[in-house]
């Protein structure tokens, strides 16, 4: 197992959900490498963004095969996402092509970047980002399709990487409120926010912090018995009432 510092690929590293990921990965010692359409308006010493954007599968792995180049990576968080919310009517040929690329492609050119180092390490950690939403939500055909899939994904990597020391697990959000996504769809201080958050069984909307550290335990050296699993971090709208 390598030791410290352990060097970290995240997805839409630079803002909301993947960010606070980021931020635990570096006060855990890692060094973190963010990829993201924007620039990161905050910075670490061990914190490195590169710009590209993961619908372009060409240039996905291009990055991810220079940073592979160059680094040994030990974990692979693939958190970037979109929601691209339209009854089914609307639904695009072009939002599918989209959503696929983000959600599958861009996680398996970062996971096969990575496999060589992890391989050769015999230990890896990869936690791919799913959704409540997989099990289902008005307006999400393509968003709700992909994010099952990434689960569906996950167990089969998990089953192929095991004889490596790769775990592979999932770690599937609800509503959190301090994203531009979640702001895309409401204002978290709405009287929609309020009600959403009070059909929540735990009475209120998650916190980015609240998937970041999932994700910490995941990636965690001592997590090397758990894989292929999905953990939804969701205040129980899994398993209660819920409506958006």
């Amino acid at each position: 197992m390598p030791a410290l510092p352990y060097t970290a690929i995240v997805s839409g590293g630079n803002t909301g959900i993947g960010a606070a990921i980021a931020r635990g990965f570096l006060a855990d010692g890692y060094d973190v490498i963010s990829l993201s359409r924007r620039k990161p308006d905050w910075s670490h010493p061990r914190f490195i963004s590169h710009e590209v954007d993961l619908l372009d599968a060409a240039a996905t792995r291009q990055v991810a095969s220079e940073i592979a180049a160059n680094v040994p990576i030990t974990h692979v968080v693939h958190n970037a996402g979109a929601i691209r919310a339209k009854l089914l009517e609307e639904v695009a040929d072009e939002d599918v092509g989209a959503l696929a690329q983000l959600h599958f492609g861009a996680g398996i050119a970062l996971a096969q970047a990575a496999l060589p180092s992890m391989k050769l390490a015999s230990f890896g950690r990869i936690v791919l980002l799913s959704s409540r939403a997989a099990l289902g939500t008005v307006t999400r055909t393509v968003y709700s399709a992909t994010k099952a899939g990434i689960i569906g994904m996950a167990r089969t990597w998990a089953l192929e990487l095991a004889p490596y020391g790769i775990t592979v697990n999932v770690v599937a959000p609800g509503p959190i409120a301090d994203t531009e996504m979640f702001e895309s769809v409401m204002s978290p201080d709405s009287e929609r926010a309020k009600k959403l958050a009070q059909s929540i069984p735990l009475g209120r909307l998650g916190k980015s912090d609240d998937v970041a550290r999932a994700v910490s335990f995941f990636s965690s050296p001592d997590a090397d018995f758990i894989t292929g699993q999905t953990l939804y971090v969701c205040g129980g709208a899994s398993i209660g009432s819920i409506s958006i």
